[in-house]
């Protein structure tokens, strides 16, 4: 698997959605001050190569739980730019209808149900579905995306030991920023290696260079295609970076929560320099290639923010629609 050619068109598709998912935060970061956008954002700038690497190798039926920190999740799994911008707008337009923000997207037209701001909600939401998967034998998996804070959440260990008892087919990623809110990992967690916990379960656990686009891709078809096959869960811990602040588009040096060498370390490891330096060096793709994704997304970028601006805000009726 280590070994595994990856075709360039799909070298293309996961660039293109690298690309994507920095160039829509930094439109947000640019434009968040205006206190347009109402709601709280929570930004995935230094973590897109986990997002993109996944779901390059799910299929539009294929499941995907996400966190607060969900934009990159969505944009990787295909989810239209349009609808995202108008949720932070709260406009009708959204693709919460203006209801959720940025914290609870849900685009169920690409098996994405719900997102959820409770730290460690969506985990046992996502086993729940996966145990539906395996009772209609519809062959769909379930990727659960969530960070190391999850990992403090009991709901967490419940959740493994179910899924690894019924052998469903999902794979648990943890994106590990070593950092819940201004927490740091080693002054809430023991052990500091999360993927093995997988041990106690019984399922795999594997470490993985989480700003390496390319070595996330050749595991995540690893275990992906490991659920589809019926040898149950797994559980993935990414490590990877937050550049930005828990919330909003700051960072957490002006504040004194992160030092600043840290932070200049971890931006060093930029997941799309890695990935542009070893195409390039590799002759897998020509920087004309790298050129043409940039001004596509640039066009996207303000197409989806023109929509927003001109969609309309939900009429006072529209609050007790979609309330069950």
């Amino acid at each position: 698997m280590k070994n595994l050619v990856i075709d360039t068109g799909i070298l293309k598709k996961m660039y293109y959605y690298l690309v994507k998912i920095r160039r829509f935060e930094e439109k947000i970061i640019e434009l968040y001050p205006q206190q347009e956008m109402r709601c709280p954002v929570h930004l995935y700038i230094g973590q897109e190569a986990i997002a993109v690497g996944f779901c390059a190798n799910l299929k539009k039926e294929d499941y995907v739980f996400s966190n607060h920190r969900n934009h990159g999740h969505l944009i990787a799994k295909g989810v239209d730019l349009k609808p995202m911008f108008a949720e932070l707008y709260g406009k009708i337009t959204g693709c919460s209808k203006g209801k959720g923000g940025s914290m609870h997207m849900v685009f169920p037209e690409r098996s994405i149900m719900g997102t959820s701001s409770i730290v460690g909600g969506g985990i046992p939401i996502a086993v729940g579905t996966a145990l539906a998967s395996k009772m209609n034998r519809d062959e769909r998996v379930v990727v659960v995306f969530f960070g190391d804070g999850a990992v403090d959440e009991g709901v967490f260990y419940e959740s493994l030991n179910f899924a690894s008892l019924k052998k469903l087919p999902i794979v648990f990623v943890c994106e590990n920023n070593f950092y819940a809110t201004n927490s740091p990992q080693e002054n809430r967690q023991v052990n500091p290696d999360i993927y093995k916990i997988a041990d106690f379960f019984l399922m795999p656990g594997v470490c993985v260079d989480g700003n390496d686009v390319l070595e996330i891709y050749k595991i995540a078809k690893e275990f992906i295609d490991r659920a589809k096959h019926g040898s149950g869960p797994s559980l993935i811990e990414a490590r990877t970076y937050r550049w930005k602040t828990h919330v909003g588009p700051e960072t957490d040096i002006e504040k004194g929560f992160r030092d600043e060498k840290e932070v200049a370390e971890w931006v060093n490891k930029c997941p799309l320099k890695k990935f542009e330096e070893h195409v390039l060096r590799n002759n897998l793709l020509e920087k004309k290639d790298l050129q043409e994704v940039g001004k596509k997304i640039e066009k996207e970028v303000q197409e989806a923010l023109d929509f927003a601006l001109t969609s309309r805000y939900p009429e006072e009726e529209d609050l007790y629609k979609d309330v069950y």
